[in-house]
């Protein structure tokens, strides 16, 4: 695979390697800055968030933050848009992120294809070792993937990709291998709860 075919993924390599670690790593805040007499952690208030676009929704722990971040390939400049929540006190971010593709890329490009060099490009941008895999469809029906990994620092990230509509989607969720056992039916639903919104055909 050579480092052209990976350039309109370059979504992998700025969520894996960028900002989004930066938060699921963050250090445990000092009992200097921890409220007397609070024992257990705050439980966050999940709540639907739909993207401004209006192009899909998910539930989240909060209201997520959102960043934007923008690489000159040889198709054109692509965009990539990061929404991250991550919840007080707990060693998890919850991502999602998306770009779009030029039109001519994604008219010609297999998804499949797509979704397996993201996938390449996530193991090695973040040096981790592929824990499990499987293809997936969005509920409606666009081509994904399901993959499970865990770097050299025991981060384990579950992150479910979709290809829909010109459009390649990331939903993650990062936490350490602790967090992972007692999160696992949390990070389980918010995963499901992604949807991807149709765009309204042009009259």
């Amino acid at each position: 695979m050579t480092t052209k075919s990976l350039l309109p993924l370059i979504a992998a390599t700025l969520v894996c390697g960028g900002s989004v670690f930066v938060e699921a790593r963050q250090s445990k805040p000092t009992t200097a800055v921890v409220k007397p007499k609070v024992s257990q952690p705050v439980q966050p208030q999940w709540k639907l968030y739909t993207a401004p676009d209006g192009r899909f929704s998910i539930l989240m722990p909060g209201s997520p933050n959102r960043n934007t971040q923008s690489q000159k390939t040889y198709m054109g400049e692509i965009t990539l848009q990061i929404f991250v929540a991550q919840p007080p006190k707990q060693q998890v971010a919850y991502v999602v992120a998306y770009n779009d593709f030029p039109y001519s890329y994604g008219q010609v490009t297999d998804p499949q294809a797509v979704l397996n060099n993201a996938r390449d490009m996530a193991l090695k941008t973040t040096k981790s070792n592929l824990i499990s895999q499987r293809n997936i469809r969005s509920s409606n029906n666009h081509p994904g993937k399901e993959i499970e990994y865990i770097n050299s620092g025991g981060k384990i990230t579950r992150s479910r990709m979709y290809v829909a509509e010109g459009r390649l989607y990331q939903v993650m969720a990062i936490t350490t291998k602790k967090q992972q056992k007692t999160l696992a039916k949390t990070i389980t639903g918010y995963l499901n709860s992604f949807h991807v919104v149709l765009k309204k055909p042009n009259n």
